[in-house]
């Protein structure tokens, strides 16, 4: 039996969860690494625009084959909703992400960049209020740990502020895409409305990298062999691999346990960093990680708990009854 014939089962094995929950954490753990060395010699809101247009032409092409032209036709308000996600995922978190890394280690990168859960609580508590005050208290603590990432002297470990900054605005951007994701309609099928994030996202990723004149700026003779490959991989691993596997994730496994990702994501981004580009570790970037990851857990464990403590209590409900004593 092939891998995606398991996958279309309706109760999935516990040792093919485990391989997607793995897949989800390396892969977009390295994405990190592979963007930073994307950009030495590519510009980087074009290759990222270039790298999700292949990405969503590829799989929405993949799903047509496999399903037919059915399959992947929506509706305008439905493509709008992805488009508006794809665009601030994409664009405003992804994009801006590539450029912050121009000048910022890939390892810290991921890590402020891990803070998107704690800025999605401070949306969730402006539009929607309803944010348990020990959630909030994790925010706090997690916000500090951002603090001390990007405050000393103006320096991050060598990053310099202008590049902390936009790499804050990035995750903001992350996390509106994330809270709008459950606002909005999309594709019931979750790989089309991921393949059509991914092209609409990358289209105004491009558009914009055009309107900036990076097309203008980069010249085919500077392109490294690495940084080619490193494209690549974030088309193949990055965008293709991960997302797929994290798309059925959240249909096969539960949300505590895909969440997750989010904390050991930066973890997987700093040791390959470490290892592979001698990205320097300092007294300042482990605080910090170790705060933001902490206070990350804590807010996906406090959620958790609260999801399955309202599921329980609707599970256990007693039914309403007439006067008669008949079940209404």
């Amino acid at each position: 039996m092939g891998l995606v014939a398991l996958m279309e089962q309706r109760t999935a094995p516990k040792w093919l969860i485990w391989v997607a929950l793995w897949t989800v954490y390396l892969v977009w753990g390295s994405t990190y690494l592979a963007i930073r060395v994307m950009v030495r010699t590519l510009p980087p809101l074009l290759s990222g625009g270039l790298r999700f247009v292949l990405a969503g032409v590829i799989l929405l092409g993949i799903l047509w084959v496999r399903q037919g032209q059915a399959a992947i036709s929506i509706g305008p308000r439905e493509f709008l909703s992805c488009a508006i996600v794809g665009t601030a995922l994409l664009l405003g978190g992804n994009g801006l992400v590539s450029v912050a890394e121009q000048k910022v280690p890939s390892g810290v990168a991921a890590l402020v960049i891990a803070s998107v859960p704690l800025w999605v609580v401070v949306l969730r508590s402006v539009f929607d209020g309803r944010v348990p005050r020990a959630t909030l208290f994790g925010v706090a603590i997690g916000f500090i740990g951002v603090g001390i990432l990007v405050v000393p002297g103006g320096h991050s470990a060598g990053a310099p502020i202008v590049g902390s900054i936009v790499l804050l605005v990035a995750s903001v951007c992350w996390a509106t895409g994330s809270f709008l994701s459950t606002k909005l309609r999309f594709p019931s099928e979750p790989l089309v409305s991921t393949g059509f994030q991914m092209l609409a996202g990358g289209i105004v990723m491009t558009l914009v990298a055009l309107a900036s004149g990076e097309a203008t700026d980069f010249h085919a003779s500077e392109l490294s062999r690495s940084s080619l490959l490193a494209f690549i991989y974030l088309v193949v691993a990055g965008s293709l691999l991960a997302f797929t596997a994290y798309s059925w994730l959240l249909r096969n496994a539960p949300i505590s346990k895909v969440s997750t990702y989010a904390y050991v994501n930066p973890l997987v981004a700093i040791l390959l960093g470490w290892w592979i580009l001698n990205e320097r570790v300092t007294a300042s970037v482990a605080i910090g990680a170790a705060v933001i990851v902490a206070s990350v857990a804590f807010i996906i464990r406090k959620d958790a708990q609260v999801a399955r403590s309202h599921r329980e209590a609707v599970e256990t409900r007693p039914e309403p009854v007439s006067a008669d004593g008949a079940k209404l």
